[in-house]
């Protein structure tokens, strides 16, 4: 039963990561304020306010993300609409920011955003198996079971609703 404690846990680590986000970014645009320096001709002051804002759009999406998590948590059911979007495409990022990380930073950064992408990949693995074991079917169980083939009860196919039996569609055939 590690379901639960999963989502406690990628709740608490996106809520910290959107408030270590926002910090870092609100930190750097100080710097750049401070610093009265321009980047190939951009105005220090836009660069200092783009970079608060970037923070704080960034940490609001991360503390949305946890909220979604933590509302997992609580409800112990899988996340589904907005909330699947948002883990998702939070679990997306996590990939591409721990991508760039590992030349940028190091191998430190690389792995903690591949703890936190395992983590929100492993909400979705949990809430899935369990949605499909309490659907009574297995997951990756199609018509004749996980190995595909049919057994002797199988054979004659699936019941039509005038009594007889459906034919089975017809194989793809090669160009």
């Amino acid at each position: 039963m590690v379901r639960r404690p999963v989502a406690w846990v990628t709740a608490i680590v996106l809520f910290v990561e959107a408030v270590g986000i926002a910090s870092v970014n609100w930190f750097m645009g100080v710097v750049v304020d401070r610093q009265d320096m321009s980047l190939a001709g951009l105005d220090p002051d836009v660069m200092s306010v783009s970079s608060k804002v970037a923070g704080l759009v960034f940490g609001l999406y991360f503390a949305l993300c946890g909220l979604t998590a933590l509302r997992v948590a609580v409800r112990d059911r899988a996340p589904a609409g907005l909330g699947r979007i948002l883990l998702i495409s939070a679990a997306v990022v996590h990939a591409l920011l721990g991508a760039f990380a590992v030349g940028l930073v190091g191998w430190g950064a690389f792995a903690s955003m591949m703890v936190v992408l395992g983590l929100i990949v492993l909400i979705f693995m949990t809430y899935d198996r369990r949605e499909a074991a309490l659907s009574g079917a297995e997951p990756g169980a199609g018509p004749g079971g996980p190995t595909g083939s049919a057994g002797p009860a199988d054979s004659a196919g699936p019941a039509a609703p005038g009594g007889g039996v459906v034919p089975p569609p017809p194989a793809p055939s090669a160009p």
